[in-house]
């Protein structure tokens, strides 16, 4: 996994080999660019992930030379067929639920360290270079490009990527951490052995948060928690979702539960000088959007575009068409998981009512060129209608 670099400085070198960095790597090798990347740890890198690629995210994958449903024809997956919101059952008794099927092509339910290996098997054959167990110390920006401390050398770079997470030291040093924080809750992920009962995504909603669920093969789900609180465990996060917690009553949690925190976070900049951010770097909006690496994808293929360009500005401004339709969405989902009233009005409306539901779900994926109001001002109104 690790090559020798031809040449003493790259075109550009990438800290960060998540999902992330991975996809800057390719779509900069793809034009033609001689890429390293650095990570402080060693493949597998496995880390909480609600394991659901919608159809943008493949699109978003497809631009940057992937077509998944073909390089997934040996490996273990699952198709996705659509959204279904299912309510909180214990004020009435009974259980609002709506759905909405993806309008043209299905998702894919994937494990993360499935996708992973695949984007790093993609970067090598594309020759990038990569530094593993590295860690940054600092950076220096010079006249023609970046300077990269690391426990081990210095590399230099044309462009340096910063694709290191949510507190990315590569940000902090750049001086791009000027940000807005609209929300901050905790994500728990667990895996079950047991075989899918549908192939849509399960979004449960409670006043604790909410629990969605993404088959990933034949014989397994990935479970992902979402709450303001932090759940002790799988167990105990599944006792606030009662009809879930039915559905896997004879099923095995399978792996090690892993944590996250998940932000919808806004930077003001995301570029400076030859540097740019990718990824939950950049910003990111809330996992219950299920858009996280769907977002990735597409900042990757917009910086490759700015690099073949020669002006990262470009890359500033797609960075925020990119951001804007999912960070609306996240914190329209936020305003039902604030308010139960809203949150069974909405649900309960849907279901007498699917076909605003599956329009939303089409302008969330982006498959309809039209105007159609942002969700979160479709429920303030709502919300503001209920409450007064």
């Amino acid at each position: 996994m690790t090559c020798v670099p031809t040449t003493s400085t790259s075109d550009v070198l990438v800290v960060g080999a998540g999902p992330a960095g991975l996809a800057g790597a390719i779509a900069a090798a793809r034009q033609g660019l001689h890429v390293e990347v650095i990570d402080a740890m060693r493949p597998p890198i496995n880390k909480a992930c609600g394991e659901g690629l919608m159809p943008d995210s493949l699109e978003a994958l497809a631009a940057i030379g992937f077509d998944l449903n073909q390089d997934l024809h040996s490996i273990e997956s699952h198709l996705l067929r659509g959204i279904r919101f299912i309510g909180d059952s214990s004020s009435s008794g009974r259980t609002p639920t709506t759905e909405a099927a993806f309008p043209a092509a299905p998702g894919r339910g994937i494990r993360r360290t499935v996708l992973h290996q695949l984007l790093l098997d993609r970067a090598i054959v594309l020759g990038v270079c990569f530094h593993w167990e590295t860690s940054v110390q600092g950076i220096t920006q010079t006249s023609d490009g970046v300077q990269v401390h690391t426990n081990r050398k210095t590399l230099a770079a044309r462009y340096l990527i910063g694709a290191d997470g949510q507190r990315s030291r590569i940000a902090n040093w750049a001086g791009l951490t000027e940000d807005s924080i609209h929300s901050r809750r905790i994500g728990l992920r667990q895996h079950y052995s047991i075989a899918p009962w549908t192939d849509f995504v399960e979004v449960y909603w409670s006043n604790s948060g909410q629990a969605y669920v993404t088959p990933n093969s034949s014989n397994e789900v990935c479970v992902a928690f979402i709450s303001s609180n932090k759940f002790a465990s799988s167990n105990q996060a599944l006792r606030h979702f009662p009809t879930l917690a039915l559905r896997l009553a004879n099923a095995q949690a399978s792996g090690v539960a892993r944590g996250s925190i998940t932000l919808d976070r806004k930077l003001r900049r995301v570029t400076t000088g030859n540097i740019a951010l990718l990824g939950d770097a950049s910003g990111s909006v809330d996992a219950v959007t299920g858009e996280g690496l769907a977002l990735c994808f597409r900042q990757a293929a917009a910086f490759a575009m700015a690099l073949k360009s020669g002006n990262l500005g470009l890359y500033q401004n797609s960075h925020r068409r990119i951001q804007l339709p999912a960070a609306l969405m996240s914190r329209g989902l936020l305003l039902m998981d604030r308010s139960p009233r809203l949150r069974d009005h909405v649900i309960k409306n849907f279901q007498r009512f699917p076909l605003p539901f599956e329009r939303l779900l089409q302008v969330h994926i982006g498959h309809r060129a039209c105007v159609f109001p942002g969700i979160d001002g479709l429920l303030a109104a709502g919300l503001q209608r209920l409450t007064s």
